[in-house]
């Protein structure tokens, strides 16, 4: 293989890359906690889109409550959104790990 044929597969592997990350912006992963009471929504850039909050749950004698259900959800949502991220970035990358990448 010489040089202008490894150049072009990064250049390609550079435009599939960019293509793949616009779609990850795009998708969303929900996270549930409390039995449905705090519900977290994350995208593919690891940005909170959503946080839904049952009435029921909003204690102003226990913040903590509230506080920690809110925490866990955001955490598994993030948490979520990255197994989302590994798993597309490894079909791109056939399951490389490459530092740095993602």
């Amino acid at each position: 293989m010489d040089m202008q044929q490894l150049m072009q597969q990064a250049q390609q592997f550079q435009q599939k890359m960019a293509g793949l990350q616009a779609e990850l912006a795009e998708r969303t992963v929900t996270s549930s906690v409390g039995g449905g009471m705090v519900q977290a929504t994350v995208n593919g850039r690891h940005q909170l889109v959503e946080l839904k909050i049952e009435p029921e749950v909003i204690n102003p004698e226990d913040p903590d409550m509230l506080r920690d259900l809110v925490m866990a959800a955001v955490n598994d949502a993030m948490a979520r959104a990255q197994e989302m991220i590994q798993k597309e970035m490894g079909k791109l990358t056939g399951g490389m790990n490459i530092p740095g990448l993602f």
